[in-house]
């Protein structure tokens, strides 16, 4: 293994300094496209270090494979829709985990190559590397899986199949023991074997989870690449990989958790849920249940005569693209002395930080998105609460009603508000699959439509007051 220069070592510090500065600067709207610039500009440097104090082979088709990934990488960002870009984000950390497997590979096939290369690297190097093959492999699989899932490619639905229990824990301990074999006696079959158990324990571990669940899932496997990677960064001798790596893994972690405490549910639930014959869905069937709905017109009357409004958008208002047209409504209700802000619940949209992203896209200012914590004692006061597109997050079941799916789950508190306008294309539950009792009270007016041509109907009806 090349000797690490002095030069290199202090570069490498210098930009896994910028990858902590990156993670700060995204903890913030105002900052987070500067933080992104900066980990990006880390990542290049870093990349580009080894070609200048180390003897490189096949120089030329790593450019090539650089080259490949770098247009690949860019095409595809500036094509993926704002409302895909958790299926973007599942399938870049896939390929870092499958990358990171495939690292551990070559150095194992490195090591087995060199006189006394298992002595000399030590038993923990091939346990770093047993762990780097098989996590990057479940890493690589299930984010595949949802990937496919959030595309519609597959079903959303929680896939079992009789006996999936028993594969899986199969699987798992098979990963163990190739693992420890590995580190044990280690010959280039075992690292093969392991990483295609991992593919299948990945792929296992996914399929149980519910559509609603996916995100809390891609957060975890981002977790578990983060990990592959600083031990990957282990194994090469690359502080900045490990660096990296635990940056992520420990940030995936955070965040895992507190999306399952978003929703009011346990990781092991989310993953296993399914495994105990249970469900995490109701039945999904649309209500009958007699409700009271307006026109366009109605609704602008009630915005035109309220000095306090909050809006709540959910996946719904993405989907049918309509934000802009929505930030166009606020921008004419502000002008009229209307008080208006955006409640975001912390699981908006498909991710956390995702709602923001797409407000943001439709130039809405970062000074009216609001918080659940932040604005859930101001319902109260609202005179009117406009709901776009979120169902779940506003449904007085999860305080009301125990044994529902969604029971403990955080929600705001829009029922406290003195009007609740619903804008909805039909009256088919939310991802939980049950009825909102908010739909049916006295205070709710539903709009019907799809939400992009209501919200135009609703904001000419306003102009023309």
């Amino acid at each position: 293994m090349t000797a690490v220069p002095v030069w290199a070592q202090l570069v490498y510090l210098a930009c896994a300094v910028g990858f902590i500065l990156a993670l700060k600067g995204l903890s913030g709207p105002r900052t987070a496209r500067t933080g992104n610039l900066v980990g990006a500009a880390a990542a290049v440097i870093a990349c580009a270090v080894p070609f200048f104090y180390v003897d490189l082979d096949h120089v030329v088709l790593i450019l090539v494979a650089i080259a490949v990934g770098t247009v690949g990488g860019v095409v595809g960002a500036r094509r993926v829709q704002m409302t895909q870009m958790p299926q973007m984000v599942a399938l870049f950390n896939g390929v870092g985990g499958g990358a990171a497997a495939l690292v551990a590979l070559l150095e194992l096939h490195e090591i087995l190559e060199q006189p006394g290369g298992v002595d000399v690297v030590g038993w923990f190097v091939l346990v770093a590397t047993a762990f780097t093959i098989f996590v990057g492999s479940v890493s690589f699989a299930g984010s595949v899986i949802t990937f496919a899932k959030l595309q519609e490619l597959m079903s959303s639905a929680p896939l079992v199949f009789p006996g999936l229990a028993i594969v899986f824990g199969a699987s798992l301990v098979a990963g163990v023991g190739l693992a420890t074999q590995l580190a044990l006696s280690p010959a280039m079959w075992v690292g093969i074997v392991l990483a295609l158990v991992g593919l299948l324990f990945g792929a296992l571990l996914v399929l149980p989870v519910g559509g609603a669940d996916v995100p809390i899932v891609i957060s975890l496997l981002n977790a578990f690449t983060g990990l592959t990677v600083a031990a990957g960064g282990y194994v090469l001798d690359n502080v900045v990989l490990l660096v990296a790596g635990t940056l992520v893994g420990a940030s995936g972690t955070f965040l895992t958790l507190l999306m399952a405490k978003a929703m009011g549910r346990s990781v092991s639930n989310i993953l296993f849920g399914a495994l105990k014959g249970g469900s995490t869905l109701g039945a999904g069937v649309a209500s009958d249940r007699p409700v009271r709905s307006a026109g366009p017109e109605d609704v602008a009357i009630m915005l035109a005569y309220a000095d306090r409004i909050i809006i709540v958008p959910g996946y719904g208002l993405a989907v049918a693209q309509a934000q802009h047209t929505l930030r166009e409504l606020v921008d004419v209700l502000g002008e009229r002395g209307a008080d208006v802000d955006y409640a975001i619940h912390p699981v908006a949209g498909r991710m956390p930080g995702h709602m923001n992203v797409l407000l943001a896209e439709a130039q809405v200012p970062y000074e009216q998105l609001k918080e659940m914590d932040d604005i859930n004692g101001d319902f109260k006061d609202a005179d009117v609460v406009l709901v776009v597109g979120a169902n779940d997050v506003v449904n007085p079941a999860a305080k009301t009603t125990p044994g529902a799916p969604i029971y403990g789950m955080p929600i705001l508190n829009v029922d406290e508000a003195k009007q609740v306008v619903f804008m909805k294309r039909s009256m088919r539950p939310g991802f939980a699959g049950i009825e909102n009792e908010l739909l049916f009270e006295d205070h709710t007016t539903l709009l019907f439509g799809d939400a992009k041509d209501s919200m135009s109907k609703l904001l000419n009806a306003v102009k023309a007051l």
